[in-house]
């Protein structure tokens, strides 16, 4: 996926390569999650750096068409979010995103010099959830199945690539004619519940162990890790929320650098003026 990403920014830099409105975009800040094992919509808490660059082209002095990839880290971890410290569960994984949109500044910035903004659009993500075991190892959720996914109650196996809506604001100041940098918050809504690879029920122990093995009944129940009085519990007791799809979010600081500024026109406030000839007679 993410020489998908590359590939169509280098497809849209030689499509708009030539155009004095085109923008090299870069991001860095910090990526999280809200889901089974977060439950704040918003948090600093379990955030990870995350970074991205992209390109925007102006349609005028306020709409820009953009499109960029942002990769981070996301996760979570029942015992540092108190509320089902007793159900032991933890997960982190990566997340790689392209997104395309509309962004709109609410002030004209060739004027102002300082706007607050809005975009939205559409992305394509890939993220693939792992957790340590209780030896240490790193191992991959997905393929376990720790719901029964495959085999229980109709559960389909959930795809590690999927679609969002990512949408935000912030605020971004001109530098001078070619460097804005501002600051941005952006949310995506997604379509699954499976970034924390937590979503139901506990499936049937003996139908998970027959499935998929010991390891899945393992990781699947961890209550027992903080005490082994705990055992596993009955197939159908509750393991997540399935009425909330997750989401992920990426905040921090951008920067706007214009393209080709220097090929013998000179900008005004984020406009092309070039010298018109003076006829001597």
């Amino acid at each position: 996926m993410r020489r998908l990403f590359l590939c169509l920014l280098l497809l849209l830099f030689v499509f708009f390569g030539h155009a004095q409105r085109l923008l090299l975009t870069g991001f860095a800040g910090m990526s999280n999650y809200q889901g089974d094992l977060q439950e704040k919509k918003i948090t600093f808490s379990q955030a990870h750096f995350a970074g991205g660059i992209g390109l925007a082209y102006e349609l005028s002095d306020q709409l820009y068409i953009t499109a960029g990839i942002k990769t981070g880290k996301i996760s979570g971890d029942d015992k540092k979010g108190g509320i089902n410290s007793i159900r032991n569960l933890n997960f982190s994984s990566p997340i790689s995103e392209f997104q395309a949109g509309l962004e709109y500044d609410i002030l004209n910035i060739t004027k102002q010099r300082i706007t607050p903004y809005l975009f939205a659009g559409i992305a394509a993500f890939h993220f693939n959830p792992s957790t340590l075991d209780s030896a240490g190892n790193r191992v991959y959720l997905q393929p376990l199945g720790t719901e029964g996914e495959g085999f229980y109650n109709g559960r389909k196996k959930y795809s590690l690539t999927g679609f969002s809506i990512p949408f935000g604001g912030g605020i971004k100041m001109a530098v001078n004619d070619i460097i804005r940098v501002g600051i941005e918050i952006g949310l995506r809504k997604t379509f699954t519940d499976y970034l924390d690879d937590v979503s139901t029920t506990y499936a049937d122990k003996s139908q998970l162990l027959a499935h998929n093995g010991q390891q899945a009944v393992n990781l699947a129940f961890r209550s027992n890790e903080l005490n082994p009085a705990f055992s596993y519990p009955a197939g159908g007791s509750i393991r997540g929320n399935p009425a909330s799809k997750d989401w992920y979010y990426f905040t921090g600081l951008t920067i706007n650098y214009r393209l080709n500024a220097g090929d013998g026109s000179s900008f005004k406030g984020g406009k092309t003026k070039t010298a018109c000839p003076t006829n001597v007679y």
